[in-house]
């Protein structure tokens, strides 16, 4: 068998491919009563990822082992394949051994019975004892590093692939985490801005609310874990946003993520909620699954379809959709990060919920001040108004909010540019302004 070399991989030290190819050959040989030098780890810094995954976590012997389990297929496809080839080769097949084959990768992949097999072979009091370490002790699963996938209905529970969380695969064999990327299995997108606390125009009361959640994003650990408080407060932080469309509520999740160094992920909705009966809770499941240990922000933008108030029970359909909500609040309230509930109305939340929020903070509309302020922000410095432009007059006659206002500066812009005019006039800037009224069922 080959050996990887870490000229050839930077980020996998070839030492631990091998101590990982001798601990599984050294159990295939014992469980045939034949002699075999027992492996040893002698384990050394090497500065790779790898490596301070291992020293920052404090990995134990076991753990490396389910570590480097895990990750072998994605770097060696063939690497179990050849061990159990040698041990067998005229063929036949090794059921406790465990271990599948996927729908596009051709190797073998691991499954717990894999790595419970190479640990503790047959010995039913150990397996069962690496099980419960496995589940309730190990580091690395409890931070969803490593995770048994779920095994089909009626199957062993450790028959699942042994997997690893993809953005550690990629940190580990590439040396960066790539960022997930919207899909049915994660519905949701990364919210990133390159506005800043500045450009935030808000109501002095709203933004002292905010401070808030900057403050329990900067202090919570050491109140949570240095002062005690983890065995008296429940985890996480949870937040309602309510107000009109285009009055903040992205941008500051978007600003709370950007100065906290948080990734914020905007969820969609559409692909959360399912018709079937059981599907939206798998699916929030999968999300609050891998979100647990990554320090995000989750945004749920319109929260209304989701977070609604139950009804009354008239037929099946209003049982299950009460069991979502209630199953919603269950996680979100385990949830040990920053979860943010958007809506446009507040009353269109189930009470349930809003009652264990920390904070409730609400978008108003910009007043005078404000709409005068955005304005101001908004409007290029390129370019002057002509002179019977008052800004002051504009904000004072106009119900606009943020967004409408960037519409309306946009569509300005835009119309100047394609007139070659030297100066932003009156009459467009009144042409943009009826558009976003009239977008909006408004009198002009």
């Amino acid at each position: 068998m080959s050996v990887i070399t870490a000229a050839t991989y930077t980020y996998l030290p070839d030492y631990l491919v091998n101590f990982l190819n001798e601990a599984i050959r050294f159990r295939l040989h014992a469980m045939k009563g034949e002699a075999y030098e027992v492996p040893e780890l002698n384990y050394f810094s090497d500065g790779s990822e790898l490596d301070e995954l291992i020293r920052a976590n404090e990995l134990s012997e076991v753990e490396v082992i389910a570590l480097m389990l895990a990750l072998v297929p994605h770097i060696i496809p063939s690497f179990l394949d050849e061990i159990v080839a040698d041990f067998l080769p005229t063929g036949g097949d090794l059921p406790d051994f465990g271990g599948v084959k996927a729908k596009n990768h051709r190797g073998m992949m691991p499954t717990g019975e894999t790595l419970l097999y190479i640990l503790k072979g047959n010995d039913l009091g150990e397996r069962m004892a690496l099980n419960h370490y496995i589940h309730v002790e190990s580091e690395l699963f409890k931070k969803g590093i490593l995770f048994i996938e779920e095994a089909p209905q009626g199957e062993p529970k450790m028959s699942g692939r042994l997997l690893m969380d993809d953005e550690y695969i990629d940190l580990l064999t590439t040396g960066s985490v790539q960022k997930p990327k919207m899909s049915s299995n994660f519905p949701a997108k990364l919210v990133e801005t390159d506005m800043m606390w500045e450009n935030l125009v808000l109501q002095n009361k709203t933004l002292q609310q905010i401070k808030e959640i900057e403050t329990w994003l900067q202090y919570n650990d050491l109140v949570m874990n240095e002062w005690g408080l983890k065995t008296k407060v429940k985890p996480g932080y949870r937040v309602m946003f309510f107000g009109p469309p285009g009055t903040g509520k992205t941008l500051t999740a978007g600003l709370l993520g950007k100065y906290s160094g948080r990734d914020v992920y905007r969820i969609d909705l559409s692909l959360i909620v399912s018709k079937y009966i059981g599907e939206t809770e798998k699916n929030l499941s999968r999300l609050f699954d891998k979100a647990i240990n990554k320090d995000w922000i989750l945004f749920f933008d319109e929260a209304d379809s989701v977070f609604g108030k139950r009804t009354s029970v008239r037929d099946a359909h209003d049982k299950y959709a009460n069991q979502e909500v209630s199953y919603l609040l269950q996680r979100i309230e385990a949830h040990p990060g920053l979860v943010i509930l958007a809506s446009n109305l507040k009353n269109n939340i189930d009470s349930a919920f809003t009652r264990r929020f920390q904070s409730i903070i609400e978008f108003e509309v910009p007043g005078v001040r404000e709409r005068l302020q955005l304005w101001q922000d908004n409007l290029p410095d390129m370019i002057p108004l002509a002179e019977e432009i008052s800004l002051q007059n504009i904000s004072r006659s106009f119900d606009l909010t943020g967004a409408n206002i960037v519409n309306i500066v946009q569509y300005v812009c835009l119309r100047t540019a394609s007139m070659q005019r030297t100066t932003i006039s009156l009459e467009h800037l009144m042409e943009g302004i009826r558009k976003e009224y009239l977008k909006e069922g408004k009198i002009f």
